[in-house]
C-alpha cells in the first residue's frame, strides 16, 4: 500500500465560543472525527478537552500539535485495549 501525502487544511473550530483555527493534515482530521464518533463529541468539544488537557501541560505545544500527539496517544491507548 502506498502512502497518500497531503499537505495540511485549514479549519475553523470553536472553543469555549471562541473561534479558532487549525491546520491539519486530512489524514489527521479524519482521525479526530472518528475519535469524537467514538467518544459521542462533536469534534469541537473533543478538540475542547484536548486543548484544556494541553495547557495543563508544563511547556504546552500549540494547538494543532497537541491534537496530533493526543490522536497518536490515542492510538497506542486503544491498541493497548485491544
Amino acid at each position: 500500500m502506498t502512502a497518500s501525502y497531503h499537505p495540511p487544511v485549514k479549519r475553523s473550530v470553536t472553543i469555549a465560543g471562541h473561534p479558532t483555527s487549525i491546520s491539519l493534515e486530512p489524514v489527521f482530521w479524519d482521525a479526530l472525527e472518528v475519535s469524537a464518533v467514538q467518544r459521542g463529541l462533536p469534534v469541537n468539544a473533543l478538540v475542547a478537552r484536548i486543548d484544556v488537557e494541553r495547557m495543563e501541560a508544563p511547556d504546552p505545544p500549540n494547538l494543532t500539535s497537541a491534537i496530533r500527539q493526543w490522536l497518536w496517544h490515542a492510538l497506542l491507548r486503544d491498541q493497548t485495549a485491544a
